[in-house]
């Protein structure tokens, strides 16, 4: 402020004579500039008061000048403090709003990531496997509640998070304990390794195994383990295996599992150099049973005659059911032919005593065939063929034994075989013939009847029996067009026996097939042949079998009824050796009972046989019903039989079966001579 003063005496003395006074202005140390008045337009001398005021009033100008620098500066500032705040505000602002969407991103993220994991756990809690998770401690990471149910884990081991209490207690459950812990430990010391496997319960459950390094970013954190319970589906994989190896209705192996079997005995055999047998089985009649009284009963027959043949072999031994009532039977390890055979007498032995089905006390044997390694056959093809040869062989030659194969067997399949061949042509080529037995009214000795019975004479073989060729046209469906041939034959012929030789009354008898009562078509047939041959219905018998007539008891008394309608006779042929109940006999519109020769040979001898017989007699004679009895051969059995009140016979004792010109030649003689069994023995 001297620094002021002074300047401003200085100047004050040099500016008297100046126009306008002018002070200098300095604030604190700076000189900023000047500030002149005006009013000193005129030349003054001022006065020591007035120099004295100057710098005073120099000193207040600076000081305003300073405040009002200060003011512009302060403006200045608050104009940039304004700037700053408004930046301030806008810049958090902005902040605010990106950390509102940072604050509502980071909640979506967590979230999403709270559905996720929610989702991962309802994900693991509703999978059907128990699911652990173990991390490289062996601490138990995670785990859903299927895990602690399929293993009943105590909480105690689960709130722990040890693997090892919960893997001692999955330990105690296993049959292979051992093992299991074993292949934990493998796993422990391999942990990039994956591993399944199938593992079995004390209580008979099987759980699947599944293990897997569980990773994070490419590094190994842990090991996922995975159970599933698969019994259900292993007993149903066990189930279908079985059933596709073994007999639905007896559990028996079938085809498959015996050749499987067979095979194997037979490589065991050759490396030992010991024998094995094959034994093939039939039933005898039991197609009769099974057509007779229904399915459930011949199912029941089959499973106890399965429980039968089981008891008759050793426990090496396998049986296998090989189509409808045939069996098949591996024997190995036999020591000789005596072995076998007796292994086949006790399977014929467990069968004589019969069987109680539902009130049906039913009587079938067995016919067996068999072929032994290596003497038969070194392969299985061959001695199955070589067996069912054999049984073949016995069926043939009365049933209910056992034969073992030899090559003469395969001649006669051959014979078989040219049989069915040449059968096709057989009746194109007028090859068939008809033989008539006749049928002798015991009382009056007139021929009554003629059977018309079937011979086939082949250009080659001679005159062939029926009982070798029927079955094959039975089997073929041939047996339709012959049983047509023979039936239009016979009516044929006794319209000529009639009337040539003045029999009005003869009839014939006609058996029919099983086929050919199951043809649709048989009324029209009969109707239409009679007509044809213009021979009485009257004079005309049809015969059918007792497993015929109840194979479809309402079908049989349906057509029965028609043919008795049309005034066609009908007999119940081999009667005895079927299972014909008395209350479907009595409701069948027949005349006739045929009794079987089987009983009728046996007559004579006090047995069962006898009795049978004398109760048909009694039967028939109770429903008014004409006997006949079949196969009469000796005196006694007449005697017998005519004591008995038989009406009628038939057999070797009165006549063999005749051809149609010696038939017309006995009728002839018939006509002048009454007919007695010794005129007709000595003329036959």
């Amino acid at each position: 402020m001297l620094l002021m003063v002074g300047l401003f005496s200085c100047l004050s003395v040099k500016l008297i004579d100046l126009s306008i006074l002018v002070l200098p202005i300095i604030t604190k140390v700076d000189f900023v500039g000047f500030t002149g008045f005006d009013k000193y337009m005129e030349s003054k001398l001022l006065l020591a008061t007035e120099i004295a005021f100057l710098p005073a009033v120099a000193c207040l100008l600076a000081l305003v000048y300073e405040c009002l620098s200060l003011e512009k500066i302060l403006k200045k500032l608050i104009a940039e403090n304004q700037n700053f705040a408004c930046q301030l505000e806008n810049g958090v602002y902005e902040r605010t709003i990106e950390l509102h969407k940072e604050i509502a991103e980071r909640k979506r993220i967590q979230a999403e990531l709270e559905k996720s994991l929610a989702l991962q756990r309802a994900t693991l809690e509703s999978t059907t496997d128990g699911i652990l998770v173990v991390d490289n401690q062996g601490n138990i990471a995670d785990f859903n509640q299927k895990f602690v149910q399929m293993w009943q884990i105590p909480e105690s081991s689960i709130d722990s998070r040890n693997f090892g209490q919960a893997l001692r207690v999955i330990a105690k459950q296993l049959e292979n304990p051992k093992k299991y812990l074993a292949t934990v430990r493998k796993l422990h010391l391999q942990p990039d390794t994956n591993s399944d496997d199938a593992i079995a319960l004390k209580d008979g459950s099987i759980f699947e195994r599944h293990s897997e390094a569980q990773r994070l970013g490419g590094k190994i954190v842990g090991r996922v383990w995975s159970f599933r319970d698969v019994t259900a589906h292993k007993l149903a994989e066990a189930t279908i295996r079985h059933q596709t190896l073994h007999d639905l209705l007896t559990d028996l192996p079938n085809r498959v599992l015996f050749n499987k079997r067979l095979c194997e005995s037979l490589a065991q055999a050759d490396r030992s150099g010991s024998e094995l047998a094959v034994c093939f089985l039939d039933l005898d009649r039991f197609k009769i049973i099974n057509d007779t009284l229904g399915h459930d009963i011949g199912d029941e027959l089959l499973q106890s005659v399965v429980q039968r043949l089981k008891k008759c072999l050793r426990s090496v031994d396998t049986i296998s059911r090989w189509g409808s009532d045939e069996f098949t039977i591996l024997l190995p390890e036999v020591s000789d032919t005596k072995n076998v055979a007796h292994i086949q007498e006790r399977i014929l032995a467990a069968f004589k005593p019969g069987f109680d089905i539902k009130n049906h006390h039913l009587h079938v044997s067995v016919s067996i065939g068999t072929a032994l390694y290596p003497m038969h056959g070194k392969d299985a093809k061959t001695l199955i063929k070589h067996a069912e040869a054999a049984l073949y062989r016995v069926k043939s030659q009365g049933r209910n034994h056992y034969q073992f194969y030899h090559p003469e067997i395969n001649s006669q399949a051959s014979e078989s075989l040219i049989l069915e061949n040449s059968l096709y042509y057989a009746l194109e080529r007028q090859e068939f013939r008809v033989f008539y037995q006749p049928q002798v009214n015991i009382t009056t000795g007139e021929i009554t009847k003629m059977e018309a019975l079937l011979r086939w004479q082949h250009p080659k073989l001679g005159l062939i029996p029926p009982e070798k060729f029927i079955p094959i046209a039975e089997e073929t469906g041939l047996i339709v067009p012959i049983g047509e041939w023979i039936l239009r034959t016979a009516c044929a012929q006794n319209k000529a026996w009639q009337d040539a030789l003045s029999f009005p009354t003869l009839t014939v008898a006609v058996n029919l097939s099983a086929r050919q009562f199951q043809q649709s078509n048989l009324l029209n047939l009969v109707s239409q042949i009679l007509l044809e041959t213009k021979l009485n219905s009257h004079c005309l018998e049809l015969e059918i079998t007792e497993s015929i007539a109840m194979k479809n008891v309402a079908l049989t008394k349906g057509i029965l009824s028609k043919l008795c309608n049309m005034g066609v006779s009908i007999s119940i042929d081999d009667f005895g050796t079927g299972y014909c109940s008395l209350s479907y006999l009595k409701n069948f519109p027949i005349n006739c009972l045929k009794i079987d020769k089987s009983f009728v040979c046996d007559l004579t001898k006090e047995n069962c046989q006898a009795a049978i017989t004398t109760a048909i007699i009694a039967l028939a004679h109770g429903l008014n019903l004409v006997v006949v009895a079949e196969g009469v051969e000796t005196e006694e059995q007449r005697n017998v039989l005519r004591i008995l009140e038989c009406e009628l016979m038939q057999g070797y004792l009165f006549s063999r079966p005749l051809s149609a010109e010696d038939a017309t030649r006995l009728l002839r003689k018939s006509t002048t001579c009454r007919v007695s069994n010794s005129c007709l023995v000595a003329w036959c």
